[in-house]
């Protein structure tokens, strides 16, 4: 089975890298905090939550519940693999240990996938709420530079440049964005406190009846997938973010204590966050009316005749999406940065610029990458296959914590994931059964971007892999 998967990396192996391949540990646990919140609390909270009722009426409560506690199961066994590793790579890294090359080299493409698309997508995202907020000030933009030649315009300039000015700050150096990622996190919070203030006293019990009108399984409803797992399914893309707290490891200041903080403190508080924003939404304005939504809670607060509530929610919406674009690209510059070291990836992405202790190829490549899809590429159905890769992360890491018990029982591990013979399996069952109810074209582009990662890495990438070089 060795020979099939490729070799393991071995746990002394990864804590030897050199210094001048190492990143610079300048996070302490309140900034990875803010980067799972940053990433985590974005367009998921601010859209979703009317894609979410349309699916599952205001049984979208339960689904956000459903989709948290998966990914609280999930990392569970990140914050055990993140102390136990703290090096970059996250679920790339781990898989590599565990399970091989091979799989590890499939959940680092499955990463990419993850990573690029999400941030290609929110920086499109960002653009629409940024031309619908020019035109409420009355001020002209060209229309053809508000969107990609698919819809009919010359290119999408605004996430062009939303995406050049987050790769710029990623660059220069990880605190300073870090930094910049906690101010902005806080305001985009304090606006979703002020919807909660605003619509808690709004709750209307009717509204919650019938709870659950399209039942719980996933189902097509015409040409709509609906039922509270269909719901959960999407709705798992607001949960994206505490996993590229773990691709922080190696720049935490005290690994162990930080790690375990961002990776569970983030995800406890943006579910807890999530429940209470959807059940005020469903209580106070019926979901029916808000479930077609861009921008639902907006929407719910101009109703309810608190315009300029509504007014700043949506202005923080504008806020709050650069700093996902910014987790996103942050953790999917340190993954091409792991696979580089590892020599499956050409090696200049792996080096570490000296002044700003970052690196700044991967950093830079993934700006041009992520500015290139949001600028001339509609994301419509291709941003669910973030939601495919991230699942399949998750099912690895499930995977390797219980693997990792097994086969190194001795490993001192920081964090121990409570347990684990229950939690793991749970992870594992609960991303495939979400996996299962997304749509089957998501599923087939899936399996068609990892051939063709294979193709990559059988043609590349395992003949410069330096662990099968060393054996």
């Amino acid at each position: 089975m060795s020979n099939v998967l490729g070799s393991r990396k071995s746990l002394a192996t990864l804590m030897t890298i050199g210094a001048h391949q190492r990143l610079k540990p300048t996070l302490s646990w309140p900034h990875l905090v803010a980067l799972g919140v940053g990433a985590i609390v974005g367009t998921g909270i601010y859209t979703l939550t009317g894609v979410g009722a349309d699916r599952a009426g205001p049984a979208v409560i339960l689904a956000f519940a459903i989709a948290g506690a998966v990914c609280a199961f999930a990392a569970l066994a990140y914050a055990e693999l993140a102390t136990m590793m703290p090096v970059a790579g996250s679920a790339y890294t781990y898989s590599y240990v565990a399970l091989g090359e091979v799989v590890a080299w499939i959940i680092g493409w499955s990463l990419i996938l993850e990573y690029s698309v999400a941030c290609g997508a929110v920086a499109s995202g960002w653009s629409a709420y940024v031309g619908g907020f020019l035109q409420s000030m009355d001020i002209a933009f060209p229309p053809g530079l508000l969107a990609p030649p698919s819809a009919g315009g010359i290119v999408n300039l605004p996430a062009v440049a939303i995406s050049l000015i987050v790769t710029a700050l990623l660059a220069v150096g990880t605190k300073e964005s870090a930094n910049i990622n906690l101010v902005l996190v806080i305001i985009k919070l304090v606006a979703l406190v002020l919807f909660v203030a605003l619509t808690l006293p709004a709750i209307h019990a009717p509204n919650y009846e019938p709870f659950m009108p399209y039942g719980f399984a996933p189902h097509m409803d015409g040409t709509v997938q609906r039922g509270v797992m269909a719901a959960a399914a999407i709705v798992f893309f607001a949960f994206f973010g505490f996993d590229a707290v773990s691709t922080s490891a190696e720049e935490a200041k005290n690994p162990g204590r930080d790690l375990t903080i961002g990776i569970l403190g983030s995800m406890v508080l943006c579910t807890l966050i999530y429940m209470a924003v959807a059940a005020c939404a469903v209580g106070a304005w019926p979901f029916q009316a808000f479930a077609k939504s861009g921008e639902p809670l907006a929407l719910i607060l101009r109703g309810l005749n608190h315009p300029l509530a509504a007014y700043l929610v949506a202005g923080a919406a504008i806020v709050a999406l650069p700093t996902v674009i910014l987790v996103m690209m942050f953790g999917q510059s340190r993954v091409f940065f792991v696979m580089a070291r590892d020599g499956l990836l050409p090696p200049v992405l792996s080096r570490v610029n000296q002044r700003f202790g970052t690196p700044m190829v991967s950093t830079v490549l993934i700006g041009i990458l992520v500015a290139t899809v949001a600028g001339f590429f509609r994301l419509d159905e291709i941003a669910e296959l973030s939601n495919a890769g991230t699942l399949a992360a998750f099912i690895s890491v499930g995977l390797c914590v219980m693997v990792l018990r097994h086969r190194h029982p001795e490993a001192p591990r920081k964090f121990m994931t409570p347990a684990v013979w229950i939690v793991a399996p749970l992870a594992i069952l609960g991303c495939g059964y979400l996996f299962y109810s997304l749509p089957s074209t998501t599923q087939i582009r899936f399996v068609l971007w990892n051939a063709i990662g294979l193709l990559v890495y059988f043609a590349y990438g395992r003949r410069h892999s330096l662990q099968r070089a060393a054996q």
